[in-house]
């Protein structure tokens, strides 16, 4: 152990002058003039052999903590490494964007089948950018303020740019994964085609590739959330992807809402249901035993839907109590759709969550599009659905002017 500290010792002696080091590389060289510098130096080495003859004990010291600190000193590495790993290896999914003709404002975004809460993205200057932790692959749904909807499809460390023009929204381009820069070209590809043709380009794509993430956001879009949907073919459609993908969880809900669907018959029952309106009162399916009871789907953006709970207003005056009517709300925001209903001054119940197409109620309804609505009679047997506004006013007051005393 000593031999091993005075050879350490004598190595640190050998660097411990500058100086020291110069005179011996001039006088191994032979340069000319290391005589010269010889005598130049010869004082000041030895002004600094005593201090180097000093220092040796403290370097013989010093040794032995060095020894010891190394393993400490492995170790601080190695946790820094493991946190920089750390650091690195983070789930993150980052959209940024830039849209034409938007220059300030908001987005919401959020996750099909639930996946992610709806939340806001703020523009400005046309730009945002949005980052999110993602522990699986998801479809988000992007919503514009006229609520035109583009989905996202979201992994952990991935990033996509969005450039678009929002007159124009489905001509905008996705880049930066495989299945956003699919998507874009079936956007592009169907963007002049009439709804029918849309519909059957998204029924072969389904058919081609359903494990594709695609074919369930095509199977939500055009197969479920319909105002005339096509059930016997959405089934069908279902069956091939959940073969192809029988684990995926954001199949559950295109299932449970192609079930709600297929419940929704004219001469069936209404389905039983249990929830909670903007006051937080009670409403359930049991609720609705006027002579006829109406629920309408409606939002602040639509204003078709809008302009008929206005109309339903003196409709419901005019006869009272034989009216019960049901409105669920698909705004993103609570607050926004309350200050509709207080300023159009609704009286009757209006079920709200926030969560837009992911409302429980609307899936359990098997209500897909807006403006639609259920029509029951006191016992909740289903009488009529998905009237035009102008069909359903004439309707309600056929039924309830020949049922009048």
């Amino acid at each position: 152990m000593n031999t091993t500290i005075n050879r350490k010792a004598k190595e640190r002696l050998s660097h411990s002058s500058l100086f020291t080091f110069h005179f011996s590389f001039f006088k191994e060289t032979g340069d000319k003039e290391s005589g010269v510098c010889r005598l130049l130096l010869f004082p000041v080495s030895c002004l600094l052999s005593p201090v180097s003859l000093l220092l040796t004990p403290v370097s013989c010291l010093l040794s032995p903590v060095s020894l010891l600190l190394s393993p400490v000193s492995l170790l601080l590495t190695t946790v820094s490494l493991l946190l920089a790993s750390c650091v690195s290896d983070r789930k993150t999914f980052l959209i940024e964007g830039d849209f034409k003709g938007f220059n300030q404002g908001e987005l919401y975004i959020y996750g099909m089948g639930g996946s992610h809460e709806i939340d806001t993205i703020s523009v400005a200057k046309g730009h945002f950018r949005y980052e999110i932790t993602l522990e699986d692959t998801v479809t988000l749904n992007l919503v514009f303020p006229n609520f035109s909807e583009l989905p996202v499809f979201a992994q952990p460390r991935a990033e996509v740019e969005i450039e678009g023009d929002a007159s124009h929204l489905k001509e905008t381009k996705i880049s930066g994964t495989k299945e956003n820069e699919e998507m874009t070209a079936f956007r592009l590809k169907t963007s002049g085609m009439t709804p029918p043709q849309v519909v059957e380009a998204a029924a072969a794509y389904i058919k081609e590739q359903p494990a594709s993430p695609i074919s369930l956001y095509l199977l939500h879009k055009y197969f479920t959330q319909s105002p005339t949907p096509d059930y016997r073919q959405a089934v069908q459609l279902a069956t091939i992807v959940s073969q192809a993908v029988p684990n995926e969880p954001s199949l559950k809900g295109v299932v449970r809402r192609l079930k709600g669907i297929g419940g929704l018959k004219d001469g069936s029952p209404l389905p039983s249901f249990t929830t909670a309106d903007l006051s937080g009162r009670t409403v359930k399916s049991s609720d609705l035993n006027a002579r006829l009871n109406l629920i309408t789907v409606w939002a602040k953006w639509n204003y078709e839907s809008t302009s008929l709970q206005r109309q339903l207003i003196p409709i419901q005056q005019r006869h009272g109590d034989k009216l019960k009517i049901l409105s669920i709300s698909i705004d993103a925001s609570v607050k926004e759709c309350r200050q509709s209903v207080e300023r159009d001054s609704l009286k009757w119940s209006t079920v709200c969550d926030g969560r837009m197409w992911e409302t429980p109620l609307l899936t359990e309804l098997g209500l897909c599009y807006v403006p639609d609505n259920i029509l029951t009679d006191s016992h909740g047997t289903i009488i009529a659905h998905g009237l035009k506004a102008r069909d359903l006013q004439m309707k309600i007051d056929q039924l309830l002017t020949d049922k009048s005393d």
